[in-house]
């Protein structure tokens, strides 16, 4: 019973289920970025290069074999058009979280920066000297 009360309390700090918003808010922001990339960034830069897909270029390492429109071998290829457009994405994703901390960091060092109240003055020596004859004359009128 102890390890499931351990996991328990495991599972329930607020650390843990502050990392299990920040996964799946993550995955849904790649997705967002993913989309951006493949349907908004790489086709206005295949405009720019005269038209060209990246996700079509490959470096054919070993052609296919085909007997008429039978596949025998598929051919080996590397996809480097690929790999460049899953860098821009990396690139897009690591952009927006270094916008996103650096403007955390502007509000956690605005709030530092906050002056603390003042603290209460220090009562004068009259103040405490009051304060000790209205406590007798108190006490005098209770008895």
């Amino acid at each position: 019973m102890s390890i499931l009360k351990e996991f328990k309390d495991f599972a329930m700090k607020g650390n843990v289920v502050d990392m299990a918003v920040g996964v799946i808010i993550g995955a849904a922001f790649g997705k967002i970025v993913s989309s951006l990339v493949d349907d908004i960034i790489m086709p206005l830069i295949g405009v720019v290069t005269g038209g060209m897909n990246f996700t079509d270029l490959k470096w054919v390492v070993q052609k296919g074999i085909t007997e008429g429109e039978t596949v025998i071998q598929p051919e080996v290829t590397m996809n480097y058009g690929a790999w460049i457009q899953t860098v821009v994405d990396f690139l897009i994703v690591a952009f927006c979280i270094f916008v996103m901390i650096k403007f955390m960091n502007q509000l956690r060092r605005k709030k530092e920066e906050e002056p603390a109240p003042a603290p209460a003055p220090e009562p004068t020596k009259e103040e405490l000297l009051l304060t000790e004859i209205r406590d007798l004359l108190r006490d005098q009128q209770k008895k």
